[in-house]
């Protein structure tokens, strides 16, 4: 496997994590289960991390800037990390009931997840990924004006202090994966630009 199928197979495995959290915040609480699927994506995202890591470090070769597939990997690698935080902090926090804004936001990171795995399809041949890049980077501004209105309204109508710092953390985790598709993108856009 090339480093440009291992790229795909990781862009695919965001998508996959990405569309499991959505469903599980649409149908929560009754897809709890879910969340062990999305461990289980965080740990596939990260062997495919490792085998990225490890053939550069065993060849230094590479059919990219070393640097690009470092961080690149890395990238796609915190994706499905904060997917697996989002995911978890849910049952330890208990939480009976998802906020409307987590699931706009999961619905958000969701469709970034498809332009990711739509650009990284178009990076074997350099082609032009700027209609995907456009529209992840229009998805993190929605993504930070949700998160903004999100966090402000939980200091509205007195809710529990801790109810508060509980989805405080969650929207912060939502958003963190929703910026590294952003960085996703800026990555893929110099690579495009260095090799074409």
């Amino acid at each position: 496997m090339n480093y440009f199928q291992l790229f795909d197979e990781a862009s695919r495995n965001v998508l996959a994590s990405a569309a499991l959290l959505e469903q599980l915040l649409d149908d929560y609480p009754d897809t709890r289960g879910l969340a062990k699927e999305i461990r289980d994506r965080e740990h596939e995202g990260d062997r495919i991390t490792h085998e990225i890591l490890y053939r550069l470090n065993q060849t230094g070769e590479a059919p990219i800037d070393s640097q690009d597939v470092l961080g690149l990997a890395s990238a796609l690698d915190d994706i499905t990390d904060y997917v697996d935080e989002v995911a978890d902090y849910l049952g330890l926090y208990r939480i009976e009931a998802p906020m409307e804004q987590a699931v706009q936001l999961a619905a958000v990171l969701h469709q970034a997840a498809v332009q990711i795995a739509d650009a990284m399809a178009r990076l074997p041949g350099f082609a032009d990924i700027s209609t995907q890049t456009v529209e992840i980077n229009r998805l993190e501004n929605e993504g930070d004006r949700i998160s903004r209105e999100a966090i402000a309204s939980l200091f509205h109508g007195g809710i529990d202090p801790m109810v508060v710092i509980r989805w405080k953390d969650l929207f912060e985790r939502l958003e963190n994966a929703i910026d590294a598709t952003e960085r996703v993108a800026h990555i893929l856009e110099a690579i495009v630009i260095k090799n074409s």
